[in-house]
C-alpha cells in the first residue's frame, strides 16, 4: 500500500475537536497582565501597540527601535493612552538584546526586517522567554528555519507567527463552511500575495509610500530593508498571507502535511521600468538587476491528496487580491469573482453572490469580537492574531498557530528559491514536526473564545 494511501485509510486526516473554555476578553486584574516587549516600533510595529495599549491585560514593559522617528511616534502613542511610559531602549543594532536581559518578561512581539527575526526568536527563548510573537517571516534560509524550531522545542517556548489573514472575515467564514462539509472533500486550494508593492519598496526617502525611487540607505520604512530581497532573490518571496489560511483548510501539520513544491517565476520587468517611469532613465537605480520575477507561482502537493497554488505578484500594476480558492467534491468559494458555487444548491453551472454564504456561515469569532475588531489594522484581522496571542500567554497555553505552522508557512520561501534556481525542479518538502504532524489535533478557531 502506497503512503498516500496508507494515511487516507487510517483516518490520519481527521480533526481532533477541543473545546476550550470561555474566557471574557480584556479581564483586567493586576495578576492577570501579561508583561510584554515589543522590539520594532516601525509603521507595523505601531499598529500592535496600538492594539496593545488598548488592552487591560497587558503591561508593556518596555520598547526599541534603532530609528529616532519612529520611538517618538511609539512614544506619543503611549503618553496619549495615559498607560506607563515602558524602558526604552535604543542607539545600536544590538539594543534589543538588553531588552531581553529584563526580569520578569513573559512575551516579547518582534516587528523588525526579515532577516533580523531568527536570531531575535532565538536569543528570546534562550533568555527564558516562553511567548514570542513574530511578524511574518521567520527566517532566510531553510536552515534558519530548523534553528528557530529546534530551539523553540528545546526551550519548551511557543513561538507564534502574526500571520493576521488567517483571521480575516470571509477566509474564517470559508473555514466554517469547510468544517461543515459545505464544498465537500477538500481537493484542490490556490492563494497568494498579489499587491502592487512598487510604492512599498520605492519611495523619496522621507513619506513610507511613493513620491521617488530610492531604496535601500536612501528610502525610508520598508524601502530600506524589504526591496534589497527583490535584488538577491528569486522566488516566493511573502507566502504566508495565502498558504496561512489554505493551511487551516486542510489541517497542515495536524492530520496532513505538505510534501512536494516546485516554483516557476516570469521574468523581472516590473520593478525596472518603474523606476524608468518615475525616476527616468539615468538615474542609479535604473542599472539595478532585481533577480525577483515579477510572477512566482509555486505548486505543493499534499500527503492526503490536496493541490496547491501560490502566486507572489508584487512588482507589477494590479489591484489586491490574495485569490483564494477553495474546491471540494461538492463545489467552491472564490475570491476573486467573490463566488460560490455549492452542487444541489446553486442553480446548475451559476455562479452565487458569495456575500450571502459567508454572512450564512460567518464564524463565531467574528460574531461575538466583530465590535471590538472595529478600527484594527487590515479590516480588524490585527486584532484577532493580538488576541490570540495574548489569551494564550495569560492562560499558559500553547498559541493556536504556533511554531511548526510558522516554519511550514515560511519555508516555503527558501525552497521556492531551491527550486528555481534548480531549474524548477520539484523538491522534497521538510517535516518540521519530526512526524508528529500524523498525531497533533486541530486547535485552531474551533469555537468564539480566540
Amino acid at each position: 500500500m502506497k503512503r498516500r494511501e496508507f494515511l487516507r485509510n487510517t483516518g490520519l486526516t481527521a480533526a481532533g475537536i477541543t473545546i476550550i473554555p470561555e474566557k471574557t476578553i480584556f479581564a483586567g486584574t493586576a495578576d492577570t497582565k501579561v508583561k510584554l516587549a515589543i522590539i520594532g516600533v516601525g509603521l507595523r510595529g505601531q499598529n500592535h501597540l496600538d492594539l496593545l495599549l488598548k488592552r487591560n491585560d497587558v503591561e508593556l514593559v518596555a520598547i526599541c527601535d534603532v530609528e529616532p522617528k519612529m520611538l517618538t511616534t511609539a512614544k506619543a502613542m503611549i503618553a496619549k493612552s495615559g498607560k506607563p511610559m515602558p524602558k526604552i531602549f535604543t542607539g545600536d543594532d544590538s539594543a534589543w538584546k538588553k531588552v531581553l536581559e529584563l526580569k520578569g518578561l513573559q512575551s516579547v512581539l518582534i516587528a523588525t526586517p526579515w532577516e533580523l527575526h531568527k536570531e531575535m526568536i532565538i536569543k528570546s527563548v534562550e533568555a527564558g522567554i516562553k511567548y514570542v510573537a513574530t511578524e511574518v517571516m521567520l527566517g532566510i534560509t531553510l536552515q534558519d528555519h530548523w534553528d528557530v524550531v529546534q530551539a523553540a522545542e528545546k526551550h519548551d517556548a511557543h513561538v507564534m507567527m502574526l500571520e493576521n489573514v488567517c483571521y480575516r472575515r470571509d477566509v474564517l467564514a470559508a473555514l466554517n463552511m469547510v468544517r461543515q462539509g459545505i464544498f465537500g472533500e477538500i481537493m484542490h486550494l490556490q492563494g497568494g500575495y498579489q499587491h502592487d508593492l512598487r510604492e512599498v519598496k520605492f519611495n523619496d526617502g522621507v513619506q513610507p509610500y511613493g513620491g521617488g525611487v530610492e531604496f535601500n540607505e536612501k528610502g525610508f520604512s520598508e524601502a530600506k530593508w524589504r526591496t534589497n530581497h527583490s535584488v538577491h532573490r528569486n522566488g516566493d518571496l511573502y507566502p504566508t498571507h495565502g498558504i496561512g489560511p489554505i493551511a487551516n483548510y486542510i489541517d497542515i501539520n495536524r492530520g496532513n502535511r505538505f510534501l512536494k513544491l516546485n516554483s516557476f517565476a516570469t521574468k523581472a520587468r516590473g520593478l525596472h521600468n518603474y523606476i524608468v517611469e518615475k525616476g527616468g532613465a539615468s538615474h542609479p537605480n535604473a542599472k539595478v538587476n532585481f533577480r525577483l520575477g515579477d510572477i512566482v507561482t509555486t505548486t505543493i502537493d499534499c500527503a492526503n491528496g490536496e493541490t496547491i497554488i501560490l502566486q507572489h505578484d508584487t512588482n507589477l500594476p494590479r489591484p489586491y487580491s490574495l485569490g483564494f480558492r477553495v474546491q471540494g467534491t461538492k463545489g467552491l468559494w472564490m475570491d476573486v469573482n467573490k463566488s460560490v458555487y455549492v452542487e444541489g444548491v446553486s442553480k446548475p453551472h451559476q455562479w452565487d453572490p458569495a456575500a450571502a454564504w459567508l454572512d450564512k456561515y460567518d464564524h463565531p469569532l467574528w460574531k461575538k469580537y466583530g465590535n471590538d475588531a472595529q478600527g484594527a489594522g487590515h479590516g480588524g484581522m490585527d486584532f484577532f492574531v493580538i488576541h490570540a496571542f495574548i489569551e494564550s500567554v495569560k492562560r499558559n497555553l500553547p498559541t493556536p498557530l504556533d511554531v511548526y505552522d510558522a516554519a511550514a508557512w515560511s519555508a516555503i520561501t527558501p525552497l521556492s528559491e531551491q527550486s528555481i534556481e534548480m531549474g524548477n525542479e520539484t523538491i522534497d518538502f521538510p517535516d518540521f514536526t519530526s512526524g508528529k504532524w500524523m498525531n497533533r489535533k486541530t486547535v485552531f478557531a474551533l469555537n468564539d473564545d480566540y
